[in-house]
């Protein structure tokens, strides 16, 4: 039997009536959906488009045109907006031979669960870790340091953390605290590490405690214990809460100070336990239960792997090439301030003597970086250099150019500068220390007051040369 001749061919009129009931249709769909989504007689999930007229309401938190919530009239004790937030870009990954910033950030997470508000930083460490030097080094920060938090204006440095956190900034704490230290210091930093106390104790207990030599017997207060405890000088195996008392305890004549050296030994002494090359295979294979412990109470923007490259660099680096600093009270003056409307005590830093001591750490104008061949150090980094003319010599930056080209200096960039310069000035915009060690050799840069370190992700260049008259007058160009 054909089927087809079971059909027979719709009539004229049926089209047009099937026609004009899909065309009813969809226009009734136009008007229910309009209707529904600007419906305001009744409370009906979801938000209204900016289209219907009214401002849109959402069952929950209001949020702004980047999707952020905003505090609305029942939540009365945030703090005011700061004026600049900082920016919160994420780091480009580990290349595995860049020099490394790590801000290291100890915290008492108890005062947020007790709702007691966003906790300070109670530990601000900053660590360097050179691949192609094999160096590496660390500068210890006061709490009651005076800085300048963006967008928040003088404060100790310890509330950055907690500003940042409470405020709910792009990055929350880590990135305001970062920025703060890169002020501070005039180097960039790419990651921090933030641990809970508790999750400090955990990770040493999975490790079987710590193997340190004390040099003396000290007292130290247990957190959630009410009687102290007191350490016997000499070396020995520690648990979590001892070695977590005894890196806290601020009740010694050096107080801070005295504080910050007992964490670097702390550190120092983890360093000797993890990356001995003996112990390392084995520390290797149980992190991952280390990490499981203390997850709950780390926060990193640094990946597990890339931890474990740095992790296998330190085991090449000699003790002896592990620099230690701690900004002590010979770089700042002891004065009172009035901070939450309370008299507080606070350490105005000496910008100079701080930069002395970062230049010691991290190898910057006073202090060289590395043993080895400059230029090979210096074409290592691979640092794209800008040369801007300064002098009053016509072309003085494209015969610079080609000088330092024939030296293997990448030079990128040339043109005039802003102004005129009595004196070379080197700026640096990206961590190429190497390089800027090698440029300040050629131009003759003994001042510190000549080199401005910048950091500026956003830089077509790396490093920029603004050519004096002290260049154009004494050179050794052909």
């Amino acid at each position: 039997m054909n089927l087809l001749k079971t059909f027979k061919r719709p009539s004229v009129g049926t089209i047009i009536f099937w026609m004009l009931a899909a065309a009813l249709t969809i226009a009734a769909f136009f008007v229910v959906r309009g209707v529904v989504t600007c419906w305001n007689a009744t409370r009906l999930p979801g938000i209204r488009p900016a289209s219907c007229g009214t401002p849109p309401t959402l069952d929950g938190p209001v949020l702004n045109e980047e999707g952020t919530p905003v505090a609305t009239s029942a939540v009365e004790n945030l703090p005011p907006p700061p004026v600049n937030i900082p920016s919160a870009d994420l780091p480009e990954p580990w290349d595995g031979a860049s020099r490394v910033n790590i801000l290291f950030l100890g915290l008492d997470e108890r005062d947020w669960a007790q709702g007691l508000g966003a906790p300070r930083s109670d530990t601000m460490i900053l660590f360097t870790i050179d691949p192609l030097s094999k160096t590496a080094g660390m500068i210890s920060i006061p709490r009651d340091l005076w800085v300048n938090i963006p967008g928040f204006g003088y404060s100790r440095i310890n509330t950055a953390y907690s500003s940042g956190e409470g405020s709910k900034l792009p990055g929350g704490g880590p990135a305001l605290a970062m920025k703060t230290v890169e002020n501070l210091l005039g180097v960039p930093i790419q990651y921090y590490a933030q641990v809970d106390f508790a999750a400090f104790e955990e990770a040493i207990d999975a490790m079987g405690g710590l193997y340190i030599c004390i040099p003396e017997p000290i007292q130290v207060s247990v957190i959630g214990k009410t009687n102290k405890v007191k350490i016997k000088a000499g070396c020995q195996v520690l648990p979590g809460y001892l070695v977590l008392g005894y890196a806290r305890n601020r009740k010694t004549n050096g107080g801070d100070v005295d504080r910050a050296n007992r964490q670097q030994l702390v550190i120092m002494a983890l360093r000797d336990q993890v990356f001995n090359p003996a112990n390392f295979p084995k520390m290797v294979a149980i992190a991952p239960d280390v990490y499981r412990e203390a997850q709950n109470g780390l926060r990193t923007n640094l990946s597990f792997d890339d931890a474990l490259k740095l992790g296998a660099l330190m085991t090449q680096i000699p003790v002896e090439n592990i620099k230690r600093g701690v900004i002590d009270y010979t770089m700042g003056a002891l004065d009172n301030v009035v901070l939450g409307g309370e008299n507080a005590s606070v350490l105005k830093p000496f910008p100079d003597k701080i930069r002395e001591l970062r230049d010691q750490i991290f190898g910057g104008a006073v202090s060289p970086l590395a043993q080895g061949d400059p230029a090979a150090l210096m074409q290592a980094d691979g640092a794209r250099v800008r040369l801007l003319n300064g002098s009053f010599t016509p072309n003085l930056e494209y015969n610079t150019g080609n000088y330092l080209l024939s030296l293997g200096v990448p030079v990128t960039e040339v043109g005039p500068a802003d102004r005129a310069y009595d004196r070379t000035v080197i700026v640096l915009y990206s961590p190429k220390l190497y390089t800027l060690k090698y440029l300040q050799a050629v131009f003759g840069v003994t001042s510190s007051i000549q080199i401005r370190i910048q950091p500026d992700p956003t830089s077509t260049v790396d490093v920029e040369v603004r050519l004096g008259n002290d260049w154009a007058n004494n050179n050794p160009m052909p």
